[in-house]
């Protein structure tokens, strides 16, 4: 059985290898002439105002992230659907239990104010 996953390891291995070497070489053999104008952030064609690197609120990632996970445990539900018929009770009793344990996490995260946009 390990052994049939041995070519996606070695596949996985190599791209990792892969990347950090492209990434050393472009960094090792690079030009590197900053100028005052290479440094501004670019902004679209608009003239940029303020420092490049100001500080995000961390809530917009929250957000996102929130949105994610529970998009992502929303997706369980469609395989689940297809086979409730042959699994009968037991994936009945399950499904309950794996929304009940998404509800519960939607309901902590709407009473810390995870989902209040100002």
């Amino acid at each position: 059985m390990p052994t049939d996953f041995l070519p996606i390891a070695v596949l996985i291995a190599l791209a990792t290898v892969l990347a950090f070497l492209v990434v050393l070489i472009g960094h090792l053999f690079g030009p590197r002439r900053p100028t005052a104008t290479k440094l501004e952030p670019y902004e679209s064609g608009m003239r940029p105002y303020g420092p490049g690197q100001r500080r995000m609120p961390v809530h917009f990632y929250l957000v996102a992230m929130l949105f994610i996970l529970f998009d992502v445990e929303i997706v369980f539900l469609l395989p689940w659907a297809v086979v409730l018929r042959q699994l009968r009770l037991f994936a009945l009793i399950e499904m309950v239990v794996f929304i009940a344990v998404l509800l519960v996490g939607f309901v902590y995260a709407w009473k810390k104010g995870a989902l209040e946009w100002e």
